[in-house]
Parts: structure tokens; sequence; C-alpha cells
């Protein structure tokens, strides 16, 4: 399971004046906010009062991602940064309040597996009600509904406008944390799969994305597995890739042009690329061991082709010199090889730009 941050999003329905939505709100983060710190979770606090949306106002149906208004961009900014949600919501007659059911059609992609909860606040029912109304709505947009919710009865829990301490609620609503969380590091992978900038990549289920410092780990790992067999081909140990911390992979992360083949949250593959002067360098090209055999080394390999900067005039990587597989690879793909005069040990291999 990953164990990167998530974010968690509180999201207050109600925008009546006088409404109790803030106050439940503010109660659940103090309940929630110690065992948050604990699992590493970011708690976010939005109120739909406060993003005076109007009812659903887009052209552009909202799978299409095209958003006309400014209202609606910052509104998917909030949603697409999101990990999960945690729901504040009172019941009006049967059901969710219509903001909540505004706010669900504005977007698409950006809900698409996250892990919402609920807390629901109303009179008979509690507001578990509005909870089931919800719960319809929300899985047509693949957001996945909790099991674990917390409904407060107004009249038992409230005294004075504030919540009334109740361990055995407060303790429902750390069950509501923990669920979310887990959940939301289970679903990371597809929703990596689904979002902004993401390209399928060349097996069943596979994408491509950019990768960023925030991978180092995982690009730590890949590195050592795959140059082991580097170290053996040239007889040497003296090779970056198994040397480097995850400082100096998110250092250079940052400055390369680097691309990930993912699939199930798991990295198969990488290239790194960048222009220096009228050259594309190209290096990391890597594979895990045991995906090796179907074509994802060269097929990475023309993926950091493909985006050679219009300056470049020749493609540039390096190699060990005993690196026959490797070196066999380059050849079939065009490039020509040119040993360093200063290292004997590494071979440069050239490929001029198709104009």
């Amino acid at each position: 399971m990953s164990t990167e941050c998530v974010r968690i999003v509180v999201l207050v329905c109600s925008t009546r004046p006088g409404a109790l939505g803030p106050v439940v709100g503010e109660w659940l983060i103090e309940m929630i906010g110690p065992r948050a710190g604990e699992l590493g979770a970011d708690l976010v606090q939005v109120t739909l009062g406060d993003l005076d949306l109007p009812f659903l106002d887009e052209e552009e149906h909202p799978s299409s991602g095209r958003y006309g208004h400014e209202h609606t961009r910052r509104w998917s900014a909030i949603v697409d940064a999101a990990d999960g949600f945690i729901v504040v919501t009172p019941e009006y007659n049967y059901g969710m309040p219509a903001t909540l059911k505004n706010a669900l059609d504005y977007l698409g992609r950006e809900w698409a597996w996250k892990p919402m909860g609920f807390v629901s606040y109303g009179n008979t029912s509690a507001g578990t009600r509005s909870v089931q109304h919800a719960k319809q709505v929300v899985t047509t947009l693949r957001l996945v509904p909790l099991g674990a919710t917390v409904a407060i009865r107004i009249g038992d829990a409230m005294d004075n406008g504030r919540v009334r301490p109740n361990p055995a609620q407060a303790g429902a609503a750390v069950g509501v944390l923990d669920e979310l969380v887990r959940l939301a590091h289970a679903l990371r992978p597809m929703r990596e799969g689904t979002g902004a900038g993401v390209r399928p990549g060349p097996l069943p289920g596979s994408y491509i994305r950019p990768l960023t410092p925030g991978d180092a780990p995982q690009v730590t790992v890949l590195q050592r597995c795959c140059w082991v067999d580097e170290a053996l081909a040239n007889d040497t140990l003296d090779i970056p890739t198994l040397g480097e911390s995850l400082e100096q992979v998110g250092e250079w992360l940052a400055t390369w042009h680097a691309t990930g083949l993912w699939r199930d949250g798991r990295l198969l593959g990488m290239v790194r690329a960048r222009s220096i002067g009228n050259d594309w360098h190209v290096g990391r090209l890597g594979v895990a061991p045991d995906q090796r055999g179907q074509g994802l080394g060269r097929w990475l390999l023309r993926s950091a082709e493909a985006g050679v900067a219009p300056e470049c005039r020749r493609i540039v990587l390096f190699t060990g010199a005993k690196s026959r597989q490797n070196i066999r690879l380059y050849e079939s793909e065009g490039y020509q090889p040119l040993p360093l005069a200063d290292d004997e040990g590494t071979v440069r291999l050239i490929k001029a730009v198709a104009s």
C-alpha cells in the first residue's frame, strides 16, 4: 500500500443562513485531526457556500473537462487535488441538499476512484436518508462510498449551538477517517490511470505519465533492480544508478523530462531525456526484470525520441561498453556506436534526428 500523504476534503454542504453545517464540520475536524496526523492525512475544510457555484451553467458536458467559467475551474482544481472526501450534509425532505447534487454534477473525471464518507445530521432520521440518496449518485461518478458513517440527531447532540461531547460519535468519526484513508491509498493506482496528462501504455491496463520528484522512491527501487545486470556485464559497481540517494534521484527528476510506465500502481519502466545544446540526451532507460521480453524498452525509447526538442539535430545516449544486449537494441533502432576516448568503459551512441 502507498505511504504517500493523502489530501482529504471535508465538504460542508448546507448553504442556508444559520445552518448547523459549519458547526458540525468544525466538530468533525476537531475529533479526527489528531488521528489524521498519525495517518499522514491532510484535512482541508471546504464550504460549498463559499464557492459561489450557480446551478450548473457549463455548455460542455462535464465529461469533456472543458470548462468555460472560472468558478468551475476553481472547483475542478479543489476536487482534482483531493484523494478523498468526507461530506457533512443535512437531510432535506428525504434527500441530500440541492447544493450537493449541483456540486457533484459540475465535474466528471475529477471524482473518479476516490472514497467518500458521510457525516449527516437531522431530526427524526439524523440525516441518514440524505446519505442513502447521495450514495446512489456518487457511485455513478465512480466515487466509492464508505460503509462507515456518522449520523447526528440534532435534538440529542446539540447544546448551545455546539455538538455535545459524545465518545461514541467521536469514535465513529475516527472510524470513518481510518476507512477513508485506507481506501484512498488502495484506489490511488485507479486514480492515476484517469489523471490529467496520462496516456495508455503498451500493455493492457498500463499507462504512462511524467515522473516527478515525488516518484523518487519508486524510481530508486527500479534503478537498483535494473542496473544490477549492467554492473555484472561490465564487471563494475561504479554505476551512479546503484548508489544514488532518494534526494539525488529527486533532484534529477526535477530537471529531466522523465516518463514512467505504470500498471496497478507499480512502476514497470522509465526513461528520461533533455536537450543539451543541439543534442537530445536520452538515458535511464530501464524495465523491471520480470517485465522484459515484451518490447517495453523499445517502446519507451521511441517515446523519448518522440519528445525531441525542435532545436536538436541528433539523439545521444550512453551505455556500458560490454552491455551487448543494450547495444544491439540501440543499433536495431538506428544508433551508431562511438567509443569515448576518455572512458573505455562507456560507449556513446548517436542517431540523427529525422527532418
